[in-house]
């Protein structure tokens, strides 16, 4: 199946997404989340179970080393992150929290994550997980419901990240062939990474390890937008550097969207330079959106105005790019 008609599938039905490569660690004991909300940017100690939250993994100098999920349930919480960022998440786990005061294990390889989105994602998961569509529909961001009993239990999550409905199932290895395989026969349509790429681009959801990394600080990669910063919660790691970036002033740079329409599609790092030939910034994610055409996030500095053009320049090619005119993200 073409890049096109996934893309269509997830803009007009329901396009079924194997997101399992991502990693989770389950985590228990009274102490689970007062230890957890000591290495993130927000605040877990609020969550109850059946909600959940976007957050930042820092380094001691405040910059991201991993962007994850949290989820809180009866046994106690769920952590959920990128391929990209799960060995740094992984070794902050190891080093920082005492499995003897809160247990943990990574889940990954016992369970899988299957993604569904599109306008007729609702109806389809409602059906197969057997709950009211209304249910779905009422849940806030990344909230969840449990469905199916001990054995096969799974975990139905409602997803934002891009800008069509979605929700992604955890359920146990052994369960997904049976889950996939309903999925498919009430009418999702398979598809891959590349889809989702060009949804969160267009979107302008960051990707650790292309749109931001441990050299970046969060509120460049809009992580106050996502709501992934809670300035009342107590300590954690990295908290100097983003507390004072936002009570004493700004960041010079942030992620920006991006559109281009060139033949030539500028490469992860292409610089991009003003009309007095200054360096502004540098692309990082890129895709051609069946509906947008060329997209991209680029960091730029904060001075360059919503809808200024740019030229992209690399090693054998150049382009124009512009600002996305509505900015998604900006932070201050």
């Amino acid at each position: 199946m073409t890049d096109a008609s996934e893309y269509s599938a997830m803009r007009s039905g329901a396009l079924l997404i194997d997101r399992s490569d991502r990693v989770r660690i389950r985590f228990g004991g009274a102490k689970a989340a007062e230890l957890v909300t000591g290495l993130v940017t927000n605040d877990v100690l609020s969550l109850t179970p059946g909600h959940g939250q976007y957050a930042g993994a820092l380094t001691p100098k405040g910059k991201i080393a991993a962007d994850l999920r949290i989820f809180a349930d009866d046994e106690g919480l769920i952590t959920d992150t990128s391929a990209r960022a799960g060995s740094n998440w992984r070794e902050i786990v190891t080093k920082y929290i005492n499995p003897r005061i809160a247990p943990y294990r990574d889940v990954s390889a016992e369970t899988r994550d299957l993604g569904v989105f599109g306008p007729k994602s609702r109806k389809l998961v409602a059906s197969v997980a057997g709950v009211d569509e209304d249910m779905l529909a009422a849940l806030p961001p990344y909230g969840h419901i449990r469905v199916g009993d001990a054995d096969a239990r799974q975990m139905v999550v409602r997803v934002t990240e891009v800008d069509v409905e979605g929700y992604e199932i955890f359920a146990p290895s052994a369960a997904e062939p049976r889950l996939r395989e309903r999925l498919l026969s009430g009418g999702a349509i398979p598809g891959g990474a590349r889809a989702w790429d060009i949804a969160r681009i267009e979107a302008g959801r960051p990707e650790w390890g292309i749109d931001m990394n441990d050299a970046t600080i969060p509120q460049e990669a809009n992580f106050d937008a996502l709501g992934a910063i809670s300035y009342t919660k107590g300590c954690y790691t990295g908290q100097e550097t983003v507390a004072r970036v936002h009570f004493r002033g700004h960041v010079n740079r942030f992620l920006r969207r991006l559109h281009f329409v060139s033949a030539a599609v500028p490469p992860t790092n292409a610089e991009l330079l003003d009309d007095a030939g200054n360096v502004v910034g540098d692309v990082r994610s890129v895709a051609m959106s069946p509906r947008q055409g060329g997209v991209a996030l680029a960091m730029v500095r904060r001075e360059v105005a919503p809808g200024t053009t740019l030229n992209a320049r690399w090693d054998g090619g150049e382009c124009t790019m512009q600002i996305a005119a509505q900015e998604k993200g900006a932070t201050g």
